[in-house]
């Protein structure tokens, strides 16, 4: 009967076997190509102080990148951006090549694709002008009072952003001001929204609203009936 096999026997030689093929399959899926996205946020520099940007096609750059697991396992999108020079932009739409070969990719990597090819983007001329504040008030006094005057300091703010719009704003709003349930004047420091678009209020950015709250007048005591005349006849006799 032959005795069972050691298994323990040559274990040196096992052991550096198993350490070898650990190593080579290590180097094997670390040499092999993988390929990755990134999402690269678009940053706009040098933007000319009179143009204001309206419309911007892309926000990130998405580049795909093919190279080893060892190459990119360090890469990160927040290590890129994709800096666009606007400095000799002019009012209407430029459309601006996409050059990925400015990134600094780790050896043993390259680009595969980008999108998009081209980010289109629309200047309009800045403006500015004074336009009055509205005060948005909600809600109703507590029973027995009544909202008196508003006031609003200061009454007029400036606001700047793209000519169109500008020009098509007459006023601007107030953060909601509550007086559900008031029995006394309210006074609110708020902030002005010119609303959504291109357009944004100068300093001072916020506005002091005064609303007075006072008791409702008593309504009217009915008038007493006159006195009925000596000699009429009742209308119900």
């Amino acid at each position: 009967m032959r005795g069972v096999p050691n298994v323990f026997s040559n274990l040196g030689l096992k052991l550096l076997a198993v350490a070898l093929a650990l190593f080579l399959w290590m180097v094997a899926r670390g040499s092999s190509s993988i390929e990755r996205g990134f999402d690269i946020p678009v940053t706009l520099h040098g933007l000319p102080e009179e143009l204001v940007v309206v419309d911007q096609g892309a926000d990130a750059v998405n580049v795909r990148v093919l190279g080893t697991l060892v190459a990119l396992r360090n890469m990160e999108p927040g290590q890129f951006e994709y800096a666009v020079d606007v400095s000799g932009a002019k009012p209407g739409r430029a459309d601006y090549e996409v050059d990925v070969s400015r990134f600094d990719f780790p050896r043993g990597s390259r680009v595969v694709s980008r999108s998009p090819a081209q980010i289109p983007i629309t200047f309009e001329r800045r403006a500015t002008r004074p336009v009055k504040v509205r005060a948005d008030v909600e809600g109703r006094p507590a029973l027995g009072y009544e909202m008196g005057r508003v006031q609003i300091d200061p009454p007029r703010v400036r606001i700047t952003g793209a000519r169109s719009e500008v020009l098509r704003l007459s006023e601007v709003v107030t953060e909601m001001v509550d007086i559900t349930g008031a029995t006394e004047t309210i006074e609110r420091e708020v902030r002005v929204s010119p609303g959504a678009g291109h357009v944004w209020a100068d300093d001072p950015r916020t506005v002091k609203i005064k609303v007075v709250i006072e008791p409702a007048p008593a309504p009217p005591e009915p008038s007493p009936e006159p006195p009925a005349k000596p000699g009429a006849k009742s209308r119900s006799g």
